[in-house]
Order: C-alpha cells, then sequence, then structure tokens
C-alpha cells in the first residue's frame, strides 16, 4: 500500500490482554492450575458445575488483581459482585463464564509506554476485571472432530482492557511488553504466551483523518506472541484500508492470525454486548474490600519498573539507556543490586550484565535467577578488573568461563592460576615502553607531527611484548608521557 493512501486513515486500536494468575488453584475449587498436565485430569465437578456444587471465591485471585490495578494506577473497586456471562461452546463446560460486567475490580487507571516516535505515553485503561478461563480445543488436521482439554476450564484470569487509544502497532507492542513486564515484576502471572498464560486480543478499527466517528471494530484472537499482534494489527489496518478505498464495507466480526501467512481470515460475526445475557450470579456472594485489606496489599506491593529504573538513574548514576535494560525484568536488577553491596563500580557493574553475563546467558537459553555466580563473587570478578590486577578482555573471556565452572573458586586465585593477572610494575612495563619507541622512530615522528592514532600501535606493541599483561591504563599513562618528552 502506497504512504499517500495509508495515510489517509488513523488506525484506532484497544487492546484485552488476559493474564492467567499464579495460584496452585483454580478460581472457583480446589483443582489444580499445574500447566502441562494430561489432558482432563484436573476437571472436579465444580469446574463442570455439576447439580448441588457450589463455586467458592479463592482469595488469592482477588489480591492479585488488586495488585495489578495499583500498579496501573486504577481505582479499586469495594463492593463488586460476579455475573454469568451466557454463551456456549465445546470448551466451556457449564455454558456460561464467570466473570465481572457492571463491577470490575479496577476502574480506569494506565500503563505508560514509549516508542521509538513518542516517550512516555499513558495508555487509558478502561477496567481490569476478574474472570474464569474456558477449556482448550485442539482442532486435528484432516480429522472430522476436535479435541476437548477443560484443564484449563475455571483456571483464574485478570483481563486488561485498555481504552480505544492505541495508535499503531508499535504502540500495541509496546503496551504487551508493559504488561508482561509488570505482571512478571508482580509476580502473579508468568507472562509466557507460547504457553497461553498471557494472551492478547485487538479491536482494530481505521478512520479518516479528521473524522469524529470511528470505523467499524474487528477484533482479531489467536495470537501467540507481541510479534505477531503487531504483524495482525498491521496487516487488518491494509485490510481495512483497502475495503474503504474499493468501496465495501467493514463486518464487525471476530477474526483469526494466521501466523504463517502474516494475514487473518474471518470467524465468526460479532456479537452485541446483550447477546451474552449477563446476570448476576446468584451462588457467589458480594465481594468487599475492606480499607485494611486494601492496605494490608498495598503495604506488601514490590518494587516495579519505573520506580526501580528511577532509582538506577539517580541513586546509582547509571545512563538512563543501562537502566532500562536492567529493568527489563525483575531478575537482573534484583542481581545488580546485590553485587553493588560488594561493588561501588556501579557502571562497571551494569556493563557486565549487559555484555558479557548476558551473552552466556543468552547462550545456555538461562536467566539470571540461574546464573551460578553469586552477587559476592561476581563483584570480586569486577573488582580484579577495576583495580588493574587483570584485564577485562582476560576476566571476560577466560576467568569468567572458568568461574562458572567452579563458582566455589576465589576469582583472585583462579586468576593467579590461570596466570592472567597484569604487571602493574611500573619500572618493568616503562622499559618496556621504551624499547618500543626506539624501535619505532619513523611512527614516533608521525605522531609527533599529529598522528595520534598511532598511540594504539604502540599499545598493540608493549602488549604483544608482555603478553598482554601490562596493565592498560598504566601503559597509556607511560606512552603519552615518554612521546610527550620526546
Amino acid at each position: 500500500m502506497d504512504s499517500a493512501t495509508r495515510d489517509k486513515y488513523q488506525p484506532v486500536i484497544g487492546l484485552e490482554v488476559h493474564a492467567q494468575l499464579l495460584t496452585s488453584s483454580k478460581i472457583y475449587s480446589s483443582d489444580s492450575t499445574a500447566f502441562g498436565a494430561e489432558a482432563n485430569s484436573q476437571v472436579g465437578v465444580i469446574t463442570l458445575a455439576h447439580p448441588g456444587t457450589l463455586p467458592k471465591l479463592n482469595k488469592q485471585v482477588v489480591e492479585h488483581a488488586i495488585k495489578m490495578g495499583l500498579a496501573c494506577h486504577s481505582d479499586i473497586s469495594r463492593y463488586q459482585i460476579f455475573d454469568r456471562k451466557n454463551y456456549f461452546y465445546p470448551d466451556l463446560p457449564k455454558g456460561y463464564q464467570l466473570t465481572q460486567d457492571r463491577t470490575p475490580i479496577c476502574v480506569g487507571g494506565y500503563i505508560k509506554v514509549s516508542t521509538i516516535q513518542e516517550k512516555d505515553i499513558k495508555v487509558k485503561l478502561n477496567r481490569i476485571h476478574i474472570e474464569e478461563d474456558a477449556g482448550k480445543s485442539i482442532h486435528v488436521d484432516d480429522q472430522p472432530y476436535t479435541w476437548v482439554d477443560l484443564n484449563r476450564a475455571g483456571v483464574p484470569l485478570i483481563e486488561i482492557v485498555t481504552e480505544p487509544v492505541v495508535r499503531s502497532s508499535e504502540e500495541a507492542g509496546a503496551l504487551l511488553s508493559e504488561v508482561r513486564k509488570i505482571v512478571r515484576y508482580l509476580q502473579i502471572c508468568d507472562g509466557n504466551m507460547e504457553e497461553g498464560s498471557l494472551r492478547c486480543d485487538a479491536n482494530i478499527s481505521v478512520m479518516l483523518k479528521g473524522a469524529t466517528t470511528l470505523g467499524k471494530k474487528v477484533e482479531v484472537k489467536n495470537m501467540n506472541s507481541i510479534r505477531n499482534v503487531q504483524r495482525a494489527i498491521e496487516f487488518e489496518i491494509e485490510r481495512q484500508i483497502t475495503e474503504l478505498e474499493e468501496g465495501r464495507t467493514i463486518s464487525s466480526e471476530t477474526r483469526t492470525f494466521d501466523m504463517n501467512t502474516g494475514k487473518t481470515n474471518g470467524m465468526r460475526t460479532k456479537e452485541e454486548l446483550n447477546d451474552y445475557r449477563y446476570f448476576p450470579d446468584p451462588d457467589l456472594s458480594p465481594l468487599i474490600v475492606s480499607e485494611e485489606w486494601l492496605n494490608e496489599i498495598k503495604s506488601g506491593m514490590p518494587a516495579l519498573p519505573e520506580e526501580l529504573e528511577a532509582k538506577l538513574i539517580h541513586e546509582y548514576q547509571l545512563p538512563t539507556y543501562d537502566a532500562q535494560v536492567l529493568t527489563e525484568d525483575r531478575e537482573t536488577v534484583l542481581y545488580f543490586e546485590e553485587v553493588a553491596k560488594h561493588c561501588s563500580s556501579f557502571k562497571a557493574i551494569s556493563n557486565w550484565l549487559m555484555g558479557p553475563i548476558k551473552s552466556f546467558l543468552n547462550d545456555n537459553s538461562l536467566t539470571i535467577d540461574r546464573f551460578s555466580l553469586r552477587p559476592e563473587t561476581m563483584a570480586n570478578v569486577i573488582i580484579l578488573v577495576e583495580s588493574g590486577k587483570i584485564s577485562f578482555t582476560a576476566a571476560s573471556q577466560k576467568l569468567l568461563p572458568a568461574m562458572i565452572a567452579d563458582p566455589t573458586a576465589m576469582p583472585m586465585e583462579l586468576a593467579a592460576s590461570l596466570d592472567l593477572l597484569q604487571d602493574s610494575d611500573e619500572d618493568s612495563i616503562a622499559q618496556i615502553v621504551e624499547e618500543v619507541l626506539s624501535n619505532f622512530p619513523a611512527k614516533v615522528t608521525e605522531y609527533k607531527k599529529g598522528k595520534k592514532g598511532l598511540i594504539s600501535m604502540f599499545m598493540g606493541e608493549v602488549m604483544k611484548r608482555t603478553k598482554g599483561k601490562a596493565d592498560p591504563k598504566l601503559t597509556n599513562g607511560l606512552l603519552i608521557k615518554k612521546l610527550t618528552e620526546i
């Protein structure tokens, strides 16, 4: 599509993000929520709504939902009821879903995101509400039937619903990334989209720029990654613009996204809200959140990414970029703070975490919480480098792998046994510096005439003759001093 046609229209996007909560049992029963169990092995009579059974609300679900609301600057509802949302799918055994229609647990709020084009966008939320998940339908290729696994039925969810204020696929991706980061910091959801514990539906429409009436929205489902959410939005924007440009109308429908083709496909016409026939569930008492309970939850809130990012910038004097990278996940910033208790070279700690340590973790498909070196040990490695006892290159390429292989070893002793310790004897290095300069008189003349880049050549010669063990800072200083004196 040409840019002129695309630029005539303004996309309008709203996201509905479902986060599966980290509880050991389901929202209204004691059935296990463990992932990966044998199909239909975690389904009891309450999940199936057998006659004579009554649901009982899981308290931890409420607390997790309130934490998310507090993190998103939402108002917490003090009085709530639960509603039956009536519709029938093979994987919804009761024929209705218990949710919150008129009294969501969290109202309003916002999530702050940034894109390349714009910083600190406050994406407004409509609500966050509690509901139960449905089961899972498995469609078998070339077979006339569908497998149904009800293990997921009754697993607790929160649904984070934005206002229709998202304006691009990039902004949608940034929002979804921020939601995943927040739920992981709060430890209320693992955020694994591949396992379905974080899922996103996107409501997409387009309108002519300057128009006041929104276009008809299309809901796209079945997206299992942030990248696929963005791909689906991009395809749908262009599809809708093409339809309008060719004089056709947009059907309000639900569509699926095919990650292999990158296209959306029609699934069913979009239901209106009253088709769900919401009514209060007669089996669940109203939920009342007291001030005492709310204050107790507030007092247990962990530090969130925005707060920790500010701390890294102001308290540890790190660049904004470093702070943003380190706060990508909770475990990394906690590891940084633990190392910082034993080493005051904060920028060096950041460099190690973003460089050699991150490379090792990526290469071995590990997360920082599975890194074998204790923060105190890592601090000692960094101190060796910062004090000039070992070069960064030797430490990152030789000492670090050796320490990982033997995490109980003492860094100084291991560096000595590997012959990695640098020579910091000024007299011996000065002698080698003089030898190098006397061997390259022509280069010295060029340096004196302004070719200052030759300093790296002199450094290389000194390192070659000391087998890389000369202290670089000391060597550089001696070279400059000698060259000035010549």
